[in-house]
């Protein structure tokens, strides 16, 4: 699987690494000797293309979804992203029923929730591994085997097998929630019809969105291609697990970290933040909630015992993306003079998050230690804009969103959180001194 090529809001701000520095020194103080060393920031995140996914089924046993019955599936959108999900036509071979990729829409082109009836985007899709006995309880599974690719079903079957729309045996109702969330119901409206049948178990995803392209716009089937990952167990046997185990393996995390904030100060707490205070005004709201360091990075230059400041941007992409298909994530590294008493703090935005940073911990490290310090970097919320769903709310800046307004203490993000179970912080950035 491979993801599309990924452009960000931050590829705006910054080419070259800024570098803000001020020293002080008299002619009558001791001279302290100077060394050389080398800080990097990586993104080592094992990134995934999904941000959300799941199952559903009926509510008896066996647990398919009869005429009559309904089920939810309750999730979180950002812009442009989009709900797919796949369940069984009962009473065929192997037909199923699914949007057209990559999913049903939940936003129009101004950003709206779209609510009500969005039946029509429900589609009948034939999965091509088997040959097509005329539709009914009486249908022979799993029936006589066949090797087609995936087609929609328009109408007729290949078999010449008569089928009602979709949207005539699938009523699908889009409600939003609020704060990006949303509930779709698909009800079973088959019964008393020609087509009457069950509906199986299903399976549902939703994909992270980068620069205006899905990751993965097509997570379930792709039309006119041969089925793989398990969808076929639902389409000829209703079973949803094959495909669910697939999916999940690639749902989870994914987050670009921002342009890094790297300060060098003596004699002086962290001038970055402090946890249990608000946000000081100086440029760390606009760090963690659009990764622009350049303002917190003028400010911190002229505040006193800070002897440098350097915002490093990741050559070419700016932001420094995950691991992708394999591909190592981004990373930056800077050469800065440092002698004993300094400390070192570095901050950077968790990309696809409302005001969510990364930053040293506590009054930064060490610099003249030599060694990995990641587990010094933890998270932290900002408190200047209400939080969403990570990679999936509308109001993210990064998401062609504006963060609403919100003012509370600097605190640690909870793991796990009201949205998600993050990888350890040194799964997700490492940051080494040499």
């Amino acid at each position: 699987m491979s993801y599309p090529k990924i452009i960000t809001p931050w590829s705006a701000l910054m080419i070259l690494p800024l570098i803000f520095s001020s020293c002080h020194h008299k002619d009558d103080d001791p001279v302290i000797p100077s060394e050389e060393v080398t800080i990097s920031v990586e993104n080592v995140l094992n990134s995934r293309p999904l941000v959300e996914s799941g199952t559903f089924q009926g509510p008896g046993t066996p647990p398919v979804i009869f005429p009559g019955q309904s089920v939810s599936i309750h999730f979180a959108a950002a812009k442009g992203e989009a709900l797919s999900f796949a369940t069984m036509y009962g009473w065929s071979n192997d037909l199923f029923f699914a949007p057209d990729n990559p999913g049903i829409s939940v936003y129009d082109a101004s950003g709206n929730p779209i609510q009500g009836d969005v039946s029509s985007q429900i589609k009948l899709w034939d999965n091509g591994t088997r040959i097509n006995q005329p539709p009914g309880a009486a249908v022979n599974h799993p029936g006589t085997a066949d090797n087609k690719k995936i087609t929609e079903v328009m109408g007729t079957d290949a078999q010449g097998n008569k089928y009602l729309p979709a949207s005539q045996l699938i009523k699908a109702t889009l409600v939003y929630d609020g704060n990006s969330y949303f509930t779709l119901t698909i009800k079973n409206t088959s019964g008393g019809t020609a087509n009457e049948t069950p509906l199986s178990p299903g399976v549902w995803a939703v994909s992270y969105i980068a620069g205006g392209n899905l990751l993965n716009p097509a997570p379930l089937y792709t039309k006119d291609q041969f089925t793989a990952n398990g969808l076929t167990s639902i389409a000829e046997a209703g079973n949803n697990v094959p495909l669910s185990t697939y999916i999940s393996s690639i749902t989870g995390v994914f987050t670009p970290l921002s342009p890094v904030l790297v300060v060098v100060y003596n004699g002086i707490d962290n001038p970055v933040y402090k946890v249990g205070e608000k946000d000081r005004g100086e440029g760390l709201k606009q760090l963690a909630q659009q990764g622009n360091a350049t303002i917190l990075a003028a400010s911190l230059k002229n505040k006193a015992g800070v002897k440098a400041v350097y915002v490093l941007p990741a050559p070419g992409t700016t932001v420094l993306l995950p691991v992708i298909n394999e591909n190592a994530g981004g990373k930056v590294s800077q050469a800065i003079r440092v002698v004993k008493g300094d400390r070192l703090a570095i901050a950077t935005m968790y990309g696809f998050s409302n005001d969510w940073f990364f930053a040293t911990a506590d009054n930064g490290v060490d610099p003249t230690v030599k060694a990995d310090i990641s587990s010094s970097v933890a998270l932290y919320d900002n408190g200047t804009a209400i939080d969403q769903f990570p990679g999936a709310g509308v109001t993210q800046f990064n998401l062609a969103g504006t963060p609403l307004t919100e003012s509370k203490p600097i605190m640690a993000v909870p793991d796990p959180n009201p949205f998600i179970t993050l990888p350890a912080i040194n799964n997700i950035i490492r940051v080494t001194i040499k």
